[in-house]
């Protein structure tokens, strides 16, 4: 461009312009008039400061490429502040110094330029840098891989400005041997059919040559390749299509050891990226080749791809191995209680499908509750795991079907059976001892007669033990009877008067209710104890860390009469009310169980309006499990 030195054409500095060497081309203007291109061309204005000071002033603001002069009489006062003026000269300068001063100034336009060149440029690399913090922080914080992988070629491209792009995996076929998966793509002119697909590692295709070599690949016309390249592009898609790929940039995917995750392929740089390339014309016009920053972006970009797809995969195998373990933990569960197999599964699907509906609600003191993805997860898991601490309680009370243990039972039937023995065999004592002193046919018919019916009586003390074994609620005259048998004795077989039953199996048969006297149940409400000291002992993360908190109110009512801490409304999480509500539906109706049998839904529902009623239960709550039919998502023939 010209570096040119303006002046009033009717100023006294007219006869200066001869003085001025080049390479500056001096123009005279007319006052009042301005020279053309001024915004383009690096300006200096030789003026006047009394006469032309107030004329340049408006003109210098509109341009930055402009630097004044001015000459100054003898003995003139500068102004005080002036921001136009670059430098103050006589009137009548020596060429060389006004030579000296106008190079000066054209070194001082071409240094401001410098400097808000590397501005822009600063300031551009800030925004790019704050681009890919942002872009970073979202991959960091996607945990589904297909939607990270959907963001991080979106992101690529729309750094770069690309119209298409393609995503390549590095799969593991065996030991061996590896092959890249055509996972993603996306244009943003034409719609695009898609099919995953594998091949080689390998030289012969770009994507290949890249996986291989690691080495960044950048074409600025993709059917142009470098003489002697190795690979080949597949022009099948564009003819297939009538797509025309221009400018191609192939970036490796390392992660911060170097090892290639991934291929990161991104198609035609387009001047303007809201553009469409509907035609060869436009591809021609709009499409140009990738610049060495916008690699570099790129390549920066896929790094951070390459670690945020890392993480989310050793993400998404640490919870398939937690699921592995929450699963494992629930069969171990299930089988020290063979009885109850599948109830956590179901009550965790209960307890979800009720979250579900509240998490829909608009109104209603519910409506601002809301559940996110992982409160969700947070509730699956205290559901499946609000049982674990039965693997505290002992085998034998949590599996008691009856009021005596089965080795109770074996004890009092041998008991009985001895007794049995022993009246027969005293029966036939006393009959040979008859028969010796000749008695008479009568008297032996009574004996045989006496010994009957002790021996019915002994029969149906043994009939009555075992039907107060049931777990059933005990009539009051029942106590009466276990007393008077209590009271019978016999001899054993060292000669020691014993009785037909001992206290300790009379406290147990004298259970009022259930199968379990008061230690036991304590026992057997411990296991909610044991769950929340378990569960407290997990390292969770922050999204799901009350999971204890929510498993250990599980037996908890709201009236204070649930177990084992007596909590009330207030001091039960909501996520808890709702587990409760599906874990007494599903341990009323789902199967039989030692000490009771299974009852219809509608009885069940029943009985969960009457603790409604009671207090014990959330009304709410208990109203849309019914409205919604949440109690038929476990019903039988609906998977687990």
């Amino acid at each position: 461009m010209e570096k040119q030195v303006c002046y009033f054409s009717d100023s006294p500095v007219a006869s200066l312009a001869a003085a001025l060497a080049q390479p500056f081309k001096a123009r005279a203007i007319t006052r009042g008039k301005s020279p053309r291109n001024l915004a383009r061309d690096p300006v200096v204005w030789l003026a006047d400061l009394e006469r032309d000071a107030k004329d340049l002033s408006s003109l210098a603001r509109r341009h930055p490429r402009l630097r004044i002069v001015y000459l100054l009489k003898p003995g003139a006062r500068l102004p005080e502040k002036n921001r136009r003026a670059f430098a103050y000269l006589p009137p009548e300068p020596m060429p060389a110094l006004l030579t000296h001063t106008l190079a000066g100034a054209f070194e001082n336009l071409a240094l401001s330029e410098r400097v808000a060149d590397t501005e822009a440029e600063l300031q551009r690399s800030h925004r790019e840098i704050d681009e890919l913090n942002r872009i970073g922080i979202a991959l960091s914080a996607e945990k589904d891989v297909q939607t990270l992988l959907n963001l991080i070629l979106r992101a690529s491209r729309q750094i770069t400005s690309s119209d298409a792009g393609a995503l390549y995996l590095v799969e593991e076929v065996s030991e061996t041997e590896k092959r890249l998966r055509f996972k993603l793509t996306q244009n943003d002119s034409i719609e695009v059919g898609f099919t995953e697909f594998t091949m080689p590692i390998d030289r012969r295709s770009i994507a290949g040559y890249v996986a291989d070599t690691g080495e960044v690949l950048q074409l600025a016309d993709a059917y142009e390749l470098p003489p002697g390249a190795p690979y080949q592009i597949n022009r099948r898609f564009d003819e297939e299509t009538g797509y025309r790929s221009r400018s191609m940039l192939t970036i490796p995917m390392k992660n911060q050891k170097g090892d290639i995750l991934g291929v990161l392929q991104l198609l035609n740089c387009k001047r303007n990226f809201q553009v469409k390339l509907t035609s060869a014309a436009v591809v021609e016009r709009e499409v140009i080749p990738y610049t060495p920053r916008q690699q570099e972006l790129a390549t920066s970009l896929a790094s951070q791809a390459a670690v945020a797809y890392e993480n989310t995969v050793l993400y998404e195998n640490i919870q398939t191995l937690f699921e592995g373990f929450v699963k494992a933990a629930v069969t171990a569960i299930e089988q020290r209680d063979p009885t109850t197999s599948g109830h956590s599964f179901r009550v965790s699907k209960l307890t979800c499908g009720l979250a579900d509906v509240v998490d829909k609600l608009d109104s209603g003191p519910f409506a601002e509750l809301g559940f996110t993805r992982d409160q969700m997860k947070e509730i699956r898991y205290a559901a499946l795991l609000h049982d674990f601490g039965k693997v505290g309680v002992r085998e034998e009370v949590l599996v008691k079907a009856k009021k005596l243990y089965p080795g109770q039972l074996q004890i009092i039937r041998e008991r009985f059976d001895y007794i049995r023995k022993a009246l027969e065999a005293d029966h036939l004592r006393r009959k040979l001892e008859l028969i010796q002193r000749g008695q008479s046919r009568e008297a032996l018919e009574e004996l045989d007669y006496e010994y009957r019916k002790r021996l019915e009586e002994v029969d149906d003390y043994m009939q009555f033990l075992l039907q107060v074994n049931e777990p059933t609620v005990l009539p009051a005259g029942n106590f009466e009877r276990l007393l008077e048998i209590a009271k019978r004795t016999y001899v054993d077989a060292r000669g020691v008067e014993r009785t037909f039953v001992t206290p300790e199996e009379i406290r147990f048969l004298s259970i009022p209710k259930g199968s379990l006297d008061p230690e036991e149940r304590i026992q057997i409400e411990s296991h909610v104890i044991h769950t929340f000291n378990f569960l407290a002992q997990i390292p969770w993360t922050k999204e799901i860390k009350a999971i204890p908190m929510i498993a250990r109110a599980h037996h908890e009512k709201l009236d204070g009469s649930g177990y084992p801490y007596k909590l009330r409304e207030p001091q039960i999480p909501p996520q808890t009310k709702m587990m409760t509500i599906s874990d007494m539906f599903d341990a009323l109706s789902a199967s039989d169980r030692p000490y009771k049998k299974a009852v219809p839904i509608e009885r069940a529902l029943e009985i969960l309006a009457y603790d409604v009623k009671k207090g014990a239960l959330d009304p709410l709550l208990f109203q849309l499990f019914l409205d919604a039919k949440i109690y038929q998502l476990t019903a039988r023939g609906t998977s687990r």
